[in-house]
């Protein structure tokens, strides 16, 4: 079995990262910032700051390294290509944005609605990330 190639799952990572970050810049602000601002309000919390804000980017580049390596691990078994892309988007997705925002509506923190349209918007942003950082990955 090849060996991971570090160096591809770093910058394809670092490309899904910033699909991924661009994508939730454009979710975060114009299309779902009002509603996100009402609904902390709701729960009178403070806004976003720009510490998190921070955070939040830091994270979408990690999340998009994480990412490319699942896409790397599991392309032995499954081949190399769109398919194993898309496998690989689907689990993360899946333990990435669906499963922890169902406990977010679960337990009142953030409205259905919002909730709903942020995760389906995610599995796109994620499908995105997975096939240009899957693209740019190669074995060493």
């Amino acid at each position: 079995m090849a060996r991971i190639n570090t160096k591809g799952v770093v910058v394809g990572g670092l490309l899904a990262g910033l699909i991924i970050n661009i994508s939730e810049t454009i979710l975060n602000i114009p299309v779902l910032g009002a509603a996100y601002e009402a609904s902390l309000k709701a729960l009178n919390l403070p806004p976003v700051g720009n510490q998190a804000v921070i955070v939040f980017i830091i994270g979408g580049f990690v999340l998009g390294v994480l990412l490319v390596w699942l896409y790397a691990a599991i392309r032995p078994r499954f081949g190399g290509g769109p398919k194993t892309a898309l496998m690989s988007a689907a689990a993360f997705w899946f333990l990435g944005y669906a499963w922890p925002s169902l406990g977010m509506g679960l337990v009142g923190y953030m409205p259905a609605k919002l909730l709903t349209v942020a995760v389906l918007w995610g599995l796109g942003e994620v499908i995105v990330a997975a096939l240009v950082g899957g693209w740019y990955y190669k074995e060493a």
